[in-house]
């Protein structure tokens, strides 16, 4: 009998299937990445395993299998590397641009002939040229001038908080948190913030390869880790407070920080309806900054594989019908 009490607990651990192992590759100090970590830990038993990077680390190396990053780093990547897809949104986060009211700044168009911070070429240098295009201004009638992002005040030297508060730029756009600190390391009622979701709102989106969703075992892994996702994100959306702490662990952003711009995401995921629309649009501008020509409406669209989504939504109201799953899966276009 005691041998048998032995052997018991070691033919569970042979008959009880274990999880597929997924590799991911994201940017692991941004907001934006964190409900694939929490995925991960809730559903998967942390059995995925987390590469620092993006969507350039997915096209380059076979042995990842999904890549996290916004829409800009993704059209950067598919003109070289077609096999790339999108398969579902993760955020949309409406940029915001923060001035200084001291440096004679009360509306968009006083930003001409202004310092501007940002990062030129990412979503955030896409973000100011658009927001100032909607008062004339066009790349050039302003100065950019670049900058590091900060998690935590105090904000180090060189980043854009820290330029901001010191007068060496008059305003900056960039995404979350450091946008926050930047609004909060001016004095009481000297920022100004302009916003507007309809010219901009970063698409962070879950990306796969051609070639791993044509691996019939490989694509149910994925399939199965995206409606896990889906579950994971209506937390993210309902519940935020059941991850602040997990998430503030993960990229370094204090609780107290991290609510204040919380309401800044959506993470009610999906495929946005619009979301070739927006690839159509943006791709002129990383074209030109990549110098190189921009491809047409029809080659940017095949970037976008729906059929993901829709065997995850399946699965998911499957498990449903069985008393097992706990998430809405309010897929935008998916369903």
């Amino acid at each position: 009998m005691a041998r048998l009490s032995l052997l018991v607990p070691l033919l569970g651990l042979l008959t009880t299937p274990t999880t597929a192992v997924l590799t991911i590759s994201a940017a692991l100090n941004v907001i934006e990445y964190t409900p694939l970590l929490t995925t991960s830990e809730d559903y998967h038993n942390s059995s995925a395993i987390f590469i620092n990077g993006g969507v350039a680390t997915l096209v380059r190396n076979s042995s990842i299998d999904l890549g996290a990053n916004a829409e800009t780093q993704a059209l950067r990547n598919y003109a070289n590397n077609t096999s790339l897809r999108i398969i579902w949104n993760i955020a949309e986060v409406p940029y915001r641009l923060v001035a200084n009211r001291a440096a004679g700044i009360s509306s968009l168009s006083d930003l001409k002939g202004k310092r501007i911070g940002t990062i030129n070429g990412t979503s955030a240098g896409y973000f100011v040229e658009q927001l100032l295009k909607t008062v004339g201004l066009e790349y050039g009638d302003y100065q950019t001038v670049p900058g590091n992002i900060c998690h935590e005040a105090p904000c180090g030297n060189r980043t854009f908080p820290d330029l901001l508060a010191k007068g060496e730029i008059d305003a900056f756009g960039i995404w979350e948190p450091t946008l926050q600190l930047g609004i909060e390391a001016l004095p009481d009622k000297q920022a100004i913030v302009f916003q507007n979701r309809k010219v901009y709102r970063e698409i962070y989106n879950l990306h796969s390869t051609k070639e791993k969703l044509a691996d019939k075992k490989k694509r149910r892994e994925i399939v199965v880790f995206l409606k896990n996702l889906i579950k994971a994100q209506r937390v993210f959306e309902e519940e935020p407070e059941e991850v602040y702490g997990r998430v503030s662990a993960a990229v370094n952003v204090s609780v107290p920080l991290l609510e204040r711009v919380w309401r800044v995401h959506d993470w009610s995921g999906g495929i946005p309806r619009d979301l070739v629309d927006v690839l159509e649009e943006e791709e002129k501008y990383i074209a030109r900054v990549d110098n190189r020509t921009a491809s047409g409406r029809r080659h940017v669209a095949k970037m976008v594989d729906g059929s993901v989504l829709v065997e995850a939504l399946a699965l998911l109201r499957k498990e449903r019908g069985h008393g097992h799953g706990h998430g809405k899966g309010r897929g935008r276009g998916g369903d």
